[in-house]
């Protein structure tokens, strides 16, 4: 069996610079209740980083392969909304698989700060065990510790404990926030040694083979993808700093790492590692429904390092649909009963200065006096404590903490100048206190209609959150110009830009529709558990059952 894994993952990794799934044929109008007649074998659970509905809805007339098969013969939500303020890779994973909002799932951020913790570095990262000696938000034991609700595999999981639950993904944090503290196996993309786990987790025989499989890929060079038709006039050299960006192909050296892991190659490494997963445990071949999630990393790691409306983002998404549908076509031989879900934990927006080159001379990036080390200095000098250390943030924009070492009058007066100061800077639109967020109701409607506090309340967890939430204007970059440029373009406001994300549905069999009304990423769990006849507690979740029964007939009958 091993030998024949590897042999795929081989085969699936060569990634030939032209190469062309077929469209899949379109399968035959089903009767109405073909979407629940009988619970599927295999939940497929997919976040696509950084693929946002700006991203999806343009190039969607050119997808051939799994995004076509998706969109043509699926439920199609092109208005998903993750739709709290933090649109953060963190927070936006932990909403996919949970039904809850990241003021539920405690995940209100990639970071936050500790200011009580026992160590010098008072910034936790979100996948962090702080409890183990010498933990850092940059070097740290990844864990679930943080994410206080339990995901659809962990609920099917204590329904049923016959139910493997599976996940695999770029990035830990992505693979933990959708597998959950009870998964049998968590694996992400851990640097040049291959996929790795929790400490103390040794790989399997099935992940040793897919390591090698990464390390044969990575030993060899990439040329570089040709330019699809559709990336043609996307193909103009752009100057961020000292970047130049907007032509590159994804040509890299042997052995180079970076360059594998900010490519189409990272997501078809990971779908073939997710697909040997899947045919080695036999998921989906059992009585029970079995669950596996796969978040692909890549598209996130170009939109930083690119921007989203390059050759490299356009060459990505292109390459995206190609390996999506091996993958699905994989499954198929396999004669496997799945549905699938594919989503995103936020969007994503174009770097300023193309922006400005193609009709939008209003974008620009945020002022310098808004980073961290800069708006303490002003606040302090303000408040009359200056040189003293008096608010805590790790950016231009989100949550900002007051010094602990503060009296209350001391926390009083910066209060009052940090908000003076913030809500008079051109580039702020709104600074929130935290008791104004906590007197805020948990938002309910339509997501595209609310205001920006209720967002803010979506993301609030009292005992992690801010004591302000800052929020800068659209089209205002949150990365500053500066002359050597890391990221060139980033997510994590409150606009559309970054919260709207696609969200499809399919089964094979089912009837297509398309919903162009909004809807919320926390709508999956509850309608994915509708199909498996699992009984979720509504005041356990925020999201509701999406009836996915095209017409008569309703998949969340009985919810």
């Amino acid at each position: 069996m091993f030998k024949r894994v590897a042999a795929a993952l081989l085969l699936a990794t060569a990634m030939p610079v032209v190469a062309q799934s077929p469209a899949p044929a379109v399968a035959p109008a089903p009767a109405a209740s073909s979407m629940t007649a009988t619970p599927p074998k295999l939940i497929v659970a997919i976040s696509v980083d950084q693929f946002s509905a700006d991203l999806f809805s343009e190039y969607r007339q050119y997808y051939t392969g799994g995004l076509k098969r998706l969109t043509s013969e699926g439920a199609v939500f092109p208005r998903g909304y993750q739709s709290h303020a933090a649109t953060e890779t963190c927070p936006g994973h932990s909403t996919i698989l949970t039904g809850s909002r990241p003021s539920r799932t405690g995940i209100i951020a990639n970071n936050w700060f500790d200011l009580d913790a026992k160590r010098e570095d008072k910034n936790l990262y979100c996948a962090e065990d702080e409890s183990q000696p010498g933990s850092s938000s940059d070097k740290y034991e990844a864990s679930p510790l943080h994410l206080k609700v339990p995901t659809l595999g962990g609920r099917m999981k204590a329904a049923n404990p016959a139910t493997r639950v599976v996940s695999v993904a770029g990035k830990d944090r992505a693979a933990i926030m959708m597998g959950g503290a009870t998964a049998d196996q968590v694996w992400w993309l851990g640097g040049q040694q291959g996929y790795v786990s929790y400490k103390g987790v040794a790989p399997t025989p099935l992940v040793t083979q897919v390591n090698q499989a990464f390390a044969q890929r990575l030993a060899q060079s990439n040329p570089g993808f040709e330019l699809p038709a559709q990336c043609v006039s996307k193909d103009f050299p752009v100057q961020a700093g000292n970047r130049t960006v907007g032509t590159g192909r994804f040509a890299r050296d042997a052995g180079d790492y970076k360059g594998f892991r900010i490519s189409p190659e990272q997501d078809a490494m990971t779908l073939a590692f997710a697909a040997a997963a899947i045919e080695s445990m036999e998921l989906g071949k059992q009585a029970q429904t079995d669950i596996i999630s796969i978040g692909l990393s890549a598209t996130d790691y170009v939109g930083h390092t690119f921007g989203t409306e390059g050759t490299e983002s356009c060459i990505q998404v292109d390459r995206l649909d190609t390996e999506l549908g091996a993958f699905f076509d994989r499954l198929d031989k396999d004669g496997i009963d799945y549905v699938v879900v594919l989503t995103a934990d936020h969007g994503g927006h174009d770097l300023p200065e193309r922006h400005r080159l193609n009709a939008m001379p209003m974008e620009q990036r945020v002022d310098m006096a808004l980073t961290p080390k800069a708006l303490n200095a002003t606040i302090a000098e303000k408040a009359g404590l200056p040189g003293k250390k008096v608010i805590w943030s790790d950016g231009p924009s989100g949550d900002i903490y007051y010094d602990k070492g503060l009296t209350a009058a001391q926390r009083a007066k910066v209060e009052a100048e940090a908000l003076k100061y913030l809500r008079a800077h051109p580039q702020v639109q709104t600074v929130f206190t935290k008791a104004e967020i906590a007197a805020t109701p948990s938002p309910s409607g339509p997501p595209e209609s609310w205001s920006l506090i209720q967002e803010a309340r979506a993301s609030f967890y009292p005992s992690r959150s801010g004591d302000l939430l800052l929020l800068l204007k659209p089209r205002v970059m949150s990365i500053p110009e500066q002359a050597v440029m890391g990221s060139v373009a980033t997510h994590g406001s409150p606009w559309d830009t970054d919260r709207r994300v696609p969200i499809l549905f399919w089964r094979k069999g089912m009837q297509h529709f398309e919903q162009p009304l909004g809807v919320e990423t926390v709508d999956i769990l509850p309608s994915l558990a509708a199909l498996i006849k699992l009984p979720v507690p509504k005041d356990q979740i925020d999201g509701r059952c999406l009836d996915l029964v095209a017409g008569n007939g309703d998949s969340c009958a009985g919810q």
